[in-house]
């Protein structure tokens, strides 16, 4: 492989997304942990399932930084997950420790590398990535827009019993209770949801993809979920990696868009080599502003805990 991707936490999302990339051959693949033995286990196991799976992607195990060297995109995926009864924001002291220290390891090895957050609580971890690289905006982002807005596809798809590849669902704000889903910007095949389904049962699923990911924590009852999430960060890495240029809703540090100054919030991004070489601007209308504004408010309170604390 002519491309090197680095995933920092070997837990459920970093295993499953060390395993898609390498299945995928989007990239040779490292996968840091600082559980001794772990991401060497895990990146064994990985090397062991190609011949199986016929890519020759390289995985590599370790708890070194040094073999994350020249790395295209970094995931970081590295936190303690969310647990029955337990908010993304009750995250927020734990995660954002380690996210310093980690985020400052991947770009002092990888100083041009693309990074793609997926740690809880996303927006506020972003700030984190953000202050700690000293990376350009373009080249740090968090993964929520891309799994709320495929949780909201695939709730659509189950609703209406058709094919997940005719729907396509828009996502706006941030990661947790305040995000945006926009049913109006909401397809199947083209045709928007508000023309197919009812009122009631449109509110019922955005309720839905609001709670999904609490949803899967009280049925999991010992961790959060990991397919999806990893997933998503993969298709945001695809994008960098072939320079495919897809329309994603990605975390990106707003600078006057849509209203918005100096936060990580979830808007529709261009994603290419470069990483977000576009933030695309829709007109939204008065009830959905104003909730995307709320979605920012929540977002501003954590980013102003994190000022608190001592990183």
């Amino acid at each position: 492989m002519d491309k090197k991707v680095t995933v920092i936490g070997a837990g459920n999302v970093g295993a499953t997304a060390a395993q898609r990339i390498a299945e995928k051959q989007l990239a040779d693949v490292v996968l840091v942990d600082v559980v001794e033995g772990l991401p060497q286990g895990k990146g064994l196991d990985l090397t062991e399932a190609a011949p199986i799976e016929k890519h020759d992607a390289r995985v590599l195990g370790t708890d070194s930084y040094e073999d994350t060297a020249g790395s295209d995109v970094v995931i970081i995926t590295a936190g303690i997950p969310r647990k029955p009864g337990m908010s993304r924001d009750d995250l927020l002291k734990t995660n954002a420790g380690i996210m310093a220290k980690v985020a400052a390891e991947a770009a002092r090895y990888s100083p041009d590398a693309c990074i793609i957050v997926v740690s809880n609580p996303l927006d506020a971890m972003c700030h984190v990535a953000y202050q700690v690289t000293g990376f350009p905006k373009n080249r740090v982002m968090g993964m929520a827009g891309v799994l709320d807005s495929a949780r909201f596809r695939a709730f659509i798809a189950m609703e209406l019993d058709v094919s997940v590849e005719n729907v396509h669902a828009f996502v706006l704000g941030g990661h947790g209770d305040t995000m945006v889903p926009l049913p109006r910007f909401s397809t199947v095949a083209g045709i928007p949801i508000t023309k197919l389904l009812p009122a009631d049962r449109i509110e019922a699923l955005v309720d839905r993809t609001r709670n999904g990911g609490a949803e899967i924590v009280s049925l999991l009852k010992t961790g959060s979920a990991f397919y999806a999430p990893a997933s998503a960060a993969v298709e945001m890495a695809e994008s960098i990696i072939r320079d495919k240029k897809k329309i994603l809703p990605c975390a990106a540090l707003l600078e006057g868009e849509y209203g918005i100054r100096d936060l990580f919030i979830g808007v529709p991004v261009k994603l290419g080599s470069g990483g977000i070489e576009q933030i695309l601007e829709i007109d939204l209308e008065d009830a959905e502003a104003a909730a995307l504004q709320k979605s920012a408010d929540a977002v501003r309170g954590l980013v102003d805990a994190l000022a608190a604390l001592d990183l």
